[in-house]
């Protein structure tokens, strides 16, 4: 299996587990294309009614690797070359919406940026109480890939959140409708695969054929086309050099990706 990447099968479960808890489970190309495979391959297995996805450590993810260089892989910062890399990026976050099978997102942690989206693509989100949602893209000049956020939460809070960039906990998240349920963090894993079991217990057809009929309602009322039109405005704003994120580059570039962070984070505090 890929090092990125631990993938256990067991009683009609597969369980994918992010396996890059020193970057906080961060994404990039090489995982966005192996976990995508992961994906596809439970969903293709007769054996496999439900898929849990998770991330190793203390994290569920922290969205996109900043210390990759995305510009250069996808050609550079040309318009077309952004608009292709927040395409990619769409996709590889629909995988879970796109699968057969009902997909669980196990969340511990940060749970931010692409991760947040790709736990919103999920059909179910379970989080510990050490659970922190957001996305903080827009603090840098930077657009989420998939704007899903207004159709799980509402226009209203998608607004309040997505204006500024910030987070919220765990309960927090509930609240609004982001996740599904809190538990201890030592309760997750159990209460988890308990839900599991018992969702796999459902024959599979009756599963496919659920989650096809509510998924199809939601692209049918245009949450596809809608995600996808955001691909276009958002690379408007990732191909434009605003004051923020030249400066933000600065930093990193002299003293570095944390010292960026904390420049620009300590003007929300």
């Amino acid at each position: 299996m890929p090092g990125d990447l631990i993938i256990e099968k067991n009683d009609k479960i597969a369980h994918i587990q992010i396996n890059r808890p020193k970057q906080i489970n961060s994404l990039n190309p090489t995982l966005m294309e192996d976990l995508s495979e992961a994906f596809r391959d439970a969903d293709q297995d007769d054996s496999i009614h439900v898929i849990i996805l998770s991330g190793v450590g203390a994290n569920f993810g922290a969205g996109y690797d900043l210390k990759f260089d995305w510009g250069a892989h996808y050609g550079g910062s040309a318009p077309l070359n952004v608009r292709r890399m927040l395409k990619a990026c769409v996709d590889f976050e629909f995988t879970p919406w796109d699968c057969e099978k009902p997909v669980i997102a196990m969340v511990r942690g940060y749970c931010l940026a692409g991760s947040c989206e790709l736990a919103m693509m999920c059909c179910i989100t379970f989080a510990s109480e050490t659970g922190k949602f957001g996305e903080p893209e827009i603090r840098f000049s930077n657009s989420p890939p998939a704007v899903i956020m207004p159709w799980i939460v509402g226009l209203k809070k998608a607004r309040e959140l997505l204006y500024t960039g910030d987070t919220v906990d765990a309960q927090e998240a509930l609240r609004i409708g982001m996740i599904n349920r809190v538990f201890p963090d030592d309760k997750l894993e159990a209460e988890t695969f308990r839900y599991a079991r018992r969702a796999s217990a459902i024959s599979l057809e009756g599963l496919k054929t659920t989650k096809a009929s509510i998924n199809r309602g939601a692209e049918i009322a245009g949450l596809q086309q809608a995600v996808y039109n955001g691909v276009e405005i958002g690379t408007l704003l990732d191909a434009t050099a605003t004051d923020t994120a030249k400066q933000f580059e600065e930093i990193r570039v002299k003293d570095g990706l944390g010292a960026a962070l904390r420049w620009r984070e300590s003007q929300f505090e």
